[in-house]
């Protein structure tokens, strides 16, 4: 496909997604032609409209820098942050769509807040008793879990996810296996959370494709280091016979030296 210019006076072809839910039945697409300058995102020329062209189109950014999330949208049917993508680097017509796994506020804007609503279902830092003043950790086993703590929650994960497209009443997602592994993996936490994401959260449903850690803008190795990792822990607890003793033992004589 032919890539737009960069030069100075060259243009690009915005197609833009428009919808206002609470007026519209159904969407249409805008076309609006935008000058290009060199080094410009996609960010750049939606707010070039909406500063020159049209201001009813509605946008959500923040930081314009790749790292607060907010500007996470579909080009051209891809799952993107605006302000990291270039205009240079793509055709020359540019397709912008809301990211389609959450509901719809207006036109690029979508409602994430499902996600924080989860959050705060996944149990929180659960660290073990101990006189230790400070806490003693292996650089190794902090290693494990500070890839996860790069995570920008723009969500990008869970709109590519098919199974919290199909179910997402069922699966809560990558970007939530990220959080509980992390948590799952600090050294000093005692909680186990694979089996709760197992049984209750859906993981089992997650066929492993890869696509969310695919388009994860901080190269996180969600589905490597994070969703097959809990798996595993899961079906260790579940389905090995010799664990399963080994763990009731430990919680048996546990709950007796607490009496």
């Amino acid at each position: 496909m032919k890539s737009i210019t960069t030069e100075k006076n060259g243009t690009a072809t915005f197609k833009i997604f428009r919808k206002d839910p609470s007026r519209d039945s159904e969407g249409r697409y805008d076309e609006f032609e935008v000058p290009v300058e060199e080094g410009m995102s996609v960010l750049d020329g939606v707010n070039y409209i909406v500063e020159h062209i049209d201001p009813t189109l509605s946008v959500r950014w923040n930081c314009k820098a790749a790292r607060c999330g907010s500007c996470a949208a579909e080009i051209n049917g891809y799952p993107k942050l605006m302000c990291k993508t270039h205009i240079s680097d793509l055709p020359s017509q540019i397709k912008l769509d809301p990211m389609g796994a959450f509901p719809l506020v207006k036109d690029l804007v979508a409602d994430v807040s499902s996600n924080f609503d989860i959050d705060r279902r996944i149990p929180g830092f659960s660290p073990r008793k101990t006189s230790e003043k400070p806490w003693v950790m292996y650089d190794i086993d902090v290693a494990r879990s500070q890839e996860f703590r790069k995570c920008i929650e723009c969500f990008l994960c869970q709109d590519v996810c098919h199974v919290v497209r199909d179910h997402s009443s069922k699966y809560i997602g990558p970007r939530h296996v990220v959080k509980a592994a992390a948590l799952d993996m600090h050294p000093m936490d005692t909680a186990d959370r694979s089996v709760l994401l197992t049984k209750e959260k859906g993981l089992g449903l997650c066929n492993v494709t890869k696509c969310c850690q695919e388009v994860c803008p901080e190269h996180i190795a969600i589905t490597d280091n994070a969703i097959i990792p809990e798996k595993e822990r899961a079906a260790d607890k579940l389905y090995d016979p010799v664990l399963s003793l080994l763990d009731k033992f430990l919680n048996r004589t546990g709950k007796q030296g607490e009496k």
